[in-house]
This record gives C-alpha cells, sequence and structure tokens, in this order.
C-alpha cells in the first residue's frame, strides 16, 4: 500500500505516560495489519492539546473521531482501520 493512501492515527499522549507507552505497544500488531501510521504527539507541548486531552491520554484518534482513552479499544481501532483501507 502507498504510505501516502495508508489509514493514518493520532495518539495524543504524554513522554512519561506509561498507559500512553502500553497504548502504543498494544497498537503495532493493527498498524502491521492495516499499514497504518501513527503519529505521536506530546500534549504537554501544546496548551491547547494539553487542555483538551490532559486528563484523559493517552487519546486515539482517526481522522478527527476519537476512537479511545485511557486503554487501546482494539475493536473499534480495527473496525476503523477496515473502513479506511476498504476506501482505497
Amino acid at each position: 500500500m502507498d504510505a501516502s493512501r495508508a489509514p493514518r492515527l493520532t495518539l495524543y499522549g504524554r513522554a512519561w505516560c506509561h498507559l500512553c507507552d502500553d497504548m502504543r505497544a498494544e497498537l503495532e500488531p493493527l498498524l502491521a495489519e492495516f499499514g497504518a501510521q501513527v503519529t505521536l504527539v506530546d500534549v504537554d507541548t501544546d496548551p491547547v492539546l494539553e487542555a483538551l486531552y490532559n486528563e484523559l491520554v493517552p487519546v486515539l484518534v482517526c481522522e478527527g473521531v476519537e476512537l479511545c482513552h485511557y486503554r487501546l479499544d482494539a475493536a473499534r481501532v480495527r473496525a476503523a482501520l477496515a473502513i479506511r483501507a476498504a476506501r482505497i
């Protein structure tokens, strides 16, 4: 799959957050399965993001839709990625 057309996710978190590390690790198999890419965003680098996601991190978003926070909802993420992969 062309990387520019791969499904894209955004993971909002913190550098020191163990839940963020856990979600990132649990997300790896799904990224590989769908050829998806994830962008990591540290909410502590942006006051607006910090205010928005402060107590919710990690927050996983796909095309502006929040898929899960705190823990990975693998079923919901898989469904979202399947829908986007079908469009390609």
